[in-house]
This record gives C-alpha cells, sequence and structure tokens, in this order.
C-alpha cells in the first residue's frame, strides 16, 4: 500500500462561532431556500478565498529577481485551493436540492468537500483508491463523510464514482465535464484577488499543475480581466509538475495541441510528487491552451528540487510549504536563471501548506 500524504498533515479544522451560525441557518428546512442559500454565500465569503498575496523581499534578494510575489492559497481551510472548488461544487448541489455529493479523490480535494457539505448539510461520500494511504481520511470522517475504496488508480476511481452518482442520483462532484466550467469560474477569483492587489496583471504566473483546472482558471480570469479593460496584459503563465508524470508538461514540450495521456505504468508516486502526477489530466486540454496562448512556458521538476525549495521558502519566509507545491516557483526561477528577467512583477501561486 503507497503511504501517500497528498497534501498538508492531517489538522483540525476549526469552526467558528459565526460559521456555525450561519451553517444552522443553512441547514434550517423552515427557511426558505433563499435564505439558506445566502446563508451558505455568506460563508463562503468568510472562509474561502482572499489569501495572501505578499512580496517574497528575502528570495529576491538571495535570487536576484525583483518583485516576486508568492499568492499563498494555504490560508484556506483546508490548507489548499481545493477549498475554493469544493465550495462552488457544494452551492451548486445545495442550489440544485441534492442531498448528497459524490467524488473521488487522494487527500485534500476530499477534506475540502467534506467541510464544505458538512456546513451545508449535505451527506458526503467519497471514493479513494484501494492501494492509497491518506492521513487526511480521519478529518474527512470528522465531517460525516462516508468513505468508499474502490480498486484501481485515481483516474479508475473518478470513472466509476461519476458512474456511481448518476445511477444513484448523486450530484458528481468530480474534475472534467460538466464541472470544468465551474471550477475553471471558482479558480478565476485567483486571479482577482492578484488584480485587487498589484491593479495589474503580472508579467508571469507561475503556478503547479496536476489536472490543469487551476492553471486554466487563473489565466480564464486574467483574459476577462483584460478584455474588460482593467488590466494592460494578459501574464505569461509558468506550469510546473513532476518530472515527466503529467501529460500537460510533457505535451506542451512535444508541441502538440491537444493533451495526450502518458504511460500509466510510468507514473510512479513518492510522498513528495503524488499531488502532481497522473496519467491523464482531467483539464489538460485547457491548462495546454493557456500555457500556449500566453507564451509561457511548462517545466519538469523533481522530487529533490521540490523538496529543497520547500526548504528554503521556510527558512527565507516563513511558509510552511507543500513539496509539490513549489514546482511553479522552481520553474519560475529556471526561466530567470537562463534569462534574467528585467525589473517587472512575477507571482508563484503555492497551493499548499504542511
Amino acid at each position: 500500500m503507497s503511504n501517500i500524504l497528498d497534501g498538508v498533515k492531517s489538522a483540525e479544522i476549526g469552526i467558528s462561532k459565526e460559521v456555525k451560525n450561519l451553517s444552522d441557518m443553512v441547514k434550517d428546512t423552515t427557511l426558505s431556500l433563499v435564505d439558506r442559500i445566502e446563508s451558505y454565500e455568506d460563508i463562503m465569503s468568510l472562509e474561502i478565498g482572499d489569501t495572501s498575496l505578499n512580496r517574497a523581499r528575502n528570495l529576491e534578494r538571495e535570487l536576484n529577481i525583483r518583485q516576486l510575489y508568492i499568492k499563498y492559497e494555504g490560508e484556506n481551510p483546508s490548507g489548499t485551493q481545493k477549498d475554493r472548488i469544493a465550495f462552488a461544487q457544494v452551492h451548486d448541489a445545495f442550489r440544485r436540492d441534492y442531498n448528497t455529493i459524490a467524488l473521488a479523490t487522494c487527500g485534500n480535494y476530499g477534506v475540502a468537500v467534506a467541510y464544505a457539505a458538512f456546513l451545508a448539510g449535505i451527506k458526503c461520500k467519497i471514493f479513494i483508491p484501494e492501494t492509497y494511504h491518506t492521513d487526511r481520511i480521519k478529518e474527512m470522517e470528522n465531517f460525516d463523510a462516508e468513505i468508499i475504496r474502490l480498486p484501481g488508480s485515481y483516474e479508475d476511481t473518478v470513472t466509476e464514482s461519476s458512474k456511481m452518482a448518476l445511477n444513484m442520483d448523486w450530484y458528481d462532484a468530480n474534475p472534467g465535464g460538466a464541472n470544468t466550467s465551474l471550477q475553471i469560474a471558482a479558480y478565476a477569483e485567483i486571479a482577482n484577488e492578484i488584480y485587487d492587489q498589484l491593479r495589474d496583471a503580472p508579467k508571469y504566473i507561475a503556478a503547479p499543475v496536476s489536472n490543469g483546472t487551476l492553471l486554466a482558471g487563473v489565466y480564464r480570469g486574467f483574459v476577462s480581466l483584460y478584455k474588460r479593460g482593467k488590466t494592460s496584459r494578459i501574464p505569461k503563465f509558468v506550469a510546473g509538475s513532476a518530472a515527466y508524470k503529467n501529460p500537460i508538461i510533457t505535451s506542451f514540450k512535444a508541441g502538440l495541441e491537444n493533451c495526450i495521456d502518458i504511460d500509466p505504468k510510468l507514473v510512479k508516486e513518492t510522498s513528495i510528487n503524488e499531488p502532481l502526477i497522473n496519467w491523464h489530466s482531467f483539464d489538460g486540454n485547457e491548462a495546454l491552451y493557456a500555457l500556449q496562448q500566453s507564451g509561457g512556458e511548462a517545466h519538469h521538476i523533481s522530487d529533490k528540487k521540490m523538496k529543497e525549495m520547500s526548504t528554503f521558502l521556510h527558512k527565507k519566509e516563513g511558509y510552511r510549504i507543500l513539496p509539490a507545491s513549489t514546482s511553479g516557483l522552481i520553474a519560475l526561477l529556471q526561466i530567470h536563471e537562463k534569462n534574467e528577467m528585467i525589473n517587472d512583477r512575477y507571482v508563484a501561486i503555492l497551493t499548499g501548506k504542511y
């Protein structure tokens, strides 16, 4: 059995008194649906997003780069950016009167959906590959989620859980398909938050990629801002992922127009790379499009470099960053090392704490 953490270490998510009171209102069937939905949206406003964007001045001095900003998604309740899409999916399920939500996960997304569903009073079914062990199962169960083990890979588990959701009339919160536009819109808010602080688009945005939804969403957010005349440009997007174990990076480097799967036998997970690897990226085409249209780049990043950067960030900037989360930042710095970046603004999205 693989001993995979898939993200942050288990840590109980604290529920404030205000959120608890709002959750009670969401679950109160004597109230109108409009009032209940409004209460859930109030929870979303309190809990999700508005994560910090800070200059990494110590890194700037060490690495001879100027105006490097860190967008730290580890401040979301579950410690990752997954809360953004989890709450968006549960909000949609609640609005459409589903009483059960289902998804496949190896860890982080499951905790985020379990928490969001718990606050909405919706049952949560979480499917996990039987060969995976995640320390976050206890957190899911603490929010009354039911854990269901299935044979096969993560991709196989997504397919099977989606079939079961359709047959049982559960809300399917898996990536790809009908959920792509909803999840991309949720991640587009990151672009709006960056704009709110910088008042324009940075020259580069760097992010780790797995399924590609995050990168695609932030790209769409900046395209919208540019088309509305809010920014003077669309950033160049930089993707980093586990070396030779992600279809988006491989397809980009091969100059392909569509994201193609890689051989599952070549994908070997470790405690470092697991949040990034897959043989099929569910939103790979959208991420590949973002990289190509923005004139961006994609880089293979080794486990060793990710682990070293995580330690470096903790020492220099005080961030406790999941190593896999640093792959985008490393890719950006590799561009700088090859061709020194002029004085502009650069943003790296760090997606998980440890």
